[in-house]
């Protein structure tokens, strides 16, 4: 059967129902059931007032949190890869073929890539939260606030699992939006969506909640990515990642992040990161410049699996309203607290877990040293274990005495004169940056930094630097500044 006959059918259906619905078996008369029966109706009715319903009036709730929702352009420099080297060139060679040397040359005019999202104002002295794919790769980021003040951004940091970014732009007393508590977001609640679509101006559009902890699988920018969204019909299209999920308190209680679409407009479905992931993921960001994350150390088996699946996958258990452990890490947090192969874990810290994605989203919001409860079901009985989160490698807080080489930079101590005109006592600065070295996976570092702490600890020397690594353990702060800035920087480093 074809669609179109499919759809035909369907509607066809439905006229039937509703014709049996409206008329009894007696010709005139209404009846209040399905059934014709007249002593039992298949259906009763139980009438007990209006539904008591959120208000449907969303501009108080709109008014407070416009003014918080920024519009965020930037400009990302264009990187011309070998291969596109290489193809330009045999371009080159085939106007030279039917020109000559003498003959014109084809000219390659890469214009740097313009890029527009939207942002979250979380505090008054300018920090602003953001995706990480709005911001990622960017040489300028420009924030424009709702009274049209245009304001120049810097990254504080960022984290592609969870696809979150924080910015700031020097400015006092802005309006920063409250937060609200996502957990309370129930299934059917209004909602609106606040951002920059289409590059047009600020944009609001209303919703309500039609799924919690929704995993689509489209973060791909990081090692270990988190998905736990809000699922939303409120429209959501290109532009508006980085905006606000409000309720109709006017409270922040997601960042649009995604939508799914065939065509890469709205489709009827957007996705928001949860705020109390968000609140959890920026405050590491802002106090270390990079997550503090705790890993479980589980494998986990997929949601909504069918039967043939779950016997290939070795699952027997009949009540598997949790989640399943097919494998757990031997040096991980979950074997060390006891939990095994097979067992179904079905609350975290005394949140239930119904699905992996929620699992993830409560241990995201841990770090590494963090006590964990966990109810469990093993053959059927019910048991609590109680596990300490370690870092990714297995360890409490990550490995101990870090190294200059780990760091992945060359370093030199700042000389005397250097140091008087930048108005410090002295440091060590970064000669150069190596890609895949912690400086350049945790952090948004340039060259030319000049590192005066680590872990509070002050250096001048590049033998105090080593020094002050070898005194850490595993998760730190590098302080410093950059010439001529006059600012005081911080970095955190992660060894997870």
């Amino acid at each position: 059967m074809n669609k179109k006959k499919l759809f035909t059918g369907l509607l066809i259906a439905g006229a039937v129902v509703a014709g049996g619905f409206a008329l009894s078996g007696k010709a005139g008369r209404l009846s209040d059931g399905i059934a014709f029966n007249d002593s039992q109706p298949l259906i009763q009715t139980a009438y007990t007032g209006p539904a008591s319903a959120q208000p449907t009036d969303f501009e108080k709730a709109a008014g407070n949190a416009v003014p918080s929702v920024v519009h965020i352009r930037t400009v990302v420099k264009f990187k011309q890869s070998a291969q596109q080297q290489q193809f330009e060139g045999m371009d080159d060679d085939i106007f030279r073929h039917f020109f000559g040397e003498g003959g014109p040359r084809r000219q390659y005019n890469r214009p740097d890539q313009k890029a527009s999202g939207s942002g979250v104002i979380i505090s008054p002295d300018g920090f602003i939260v953001t995706n990480n794919h709005v911001v990622d790769g960017a040489s300028e980021i420009t924030v424009t606030l709702t009274d049209r003040k245009n304001y120049k951004a810097e990254v504080i940091g960022t984290d592609p699992n969870t696809d979150l970014a924080l910015i700031k732009i020097d400015a006092k007393n802005l309006p920063a939006i409250p937060v609200g508590n996502s957990d309370d977001v129930r299934l059917g609640q209004w909602v609106l969506a606040i951002g920059y679509p289409l590059n047009l101006d600020v944009t609001v559009t209303q919703g309500i909640i039609s799924a919690k902890s929704r995993s689509i699988g489209i973060n791909r920018q990081g090692s270990a990515p988190v998905e736990a969204f809000l699922q939303t019909d409120a429209a959501v299209n290109p532009g508006s990642s980085g905006g606000a999920l409000v309720n109709t308190n006017g409270e922040l209680v997601g960042i649009n992040s995604a939508i799914a679409s065939p065509t890469g407009a709205y489709a009827g479905y957007a996705y928001s990161i949860p705020s109390n992931l968000m609140k959890k993921v920026i405050n590491d960001i802002k106090q270390f410049g990079s997550v503090q994350r705790g890993y479980l150390g589980i494998s986990m088996a997929p949601d909504n699996l069918d039967d043939a699946q779950k016997k290939e996958l070795g699952i027997t258990a009949n009540n598997t309203d949790g989640v399943y452990v097919i494998g757990t890490d031997p040096a991980g947090a979950a074997a060390a607290a006891g939990v095994k192969k097979g067992d179904v874990i079905t609350s975290v810290n005394g949140s239930a877990v119904h699905s992996g994605s929620e699992l993830s989203e409560q241990i995201a919001r841990l770090k590494p040293g963090d006590k964990v409860a966990i109810s469990l079901l093993r053959n059927g009985a019910e048991s609590k274990v109680e596990a300490t989160l370690k870092g990714k490698l297995g360890n409490m807080t990550a490995g101990s005495n870090t190294t200059v080489s780990a760091l992945g930079a060359d370093f030199a101590a700042l000389s005397r004169q250097d140091a008087a005109r930048m108005g410090i006592a002295g440091g060590v600065q970064v000669q150069s940056l190596e890609e895949g070295g912690l400086l350049d996976e945790q952090t948004n570092m340039k060259e030319g930094f000049v590192i005066t702490r680590v872990g509070g600890i002050a250096v001048r020397t590049v033998d105090e630097l080593k020094a002050a690594l070898a005194r850490q353990n595993g998760n730190f702060q590098i302080e410093g500044t950059y010439p001529g800035s006059g600012k005081t920087y911080y970095y955190g480093i992660n060894e997870n």
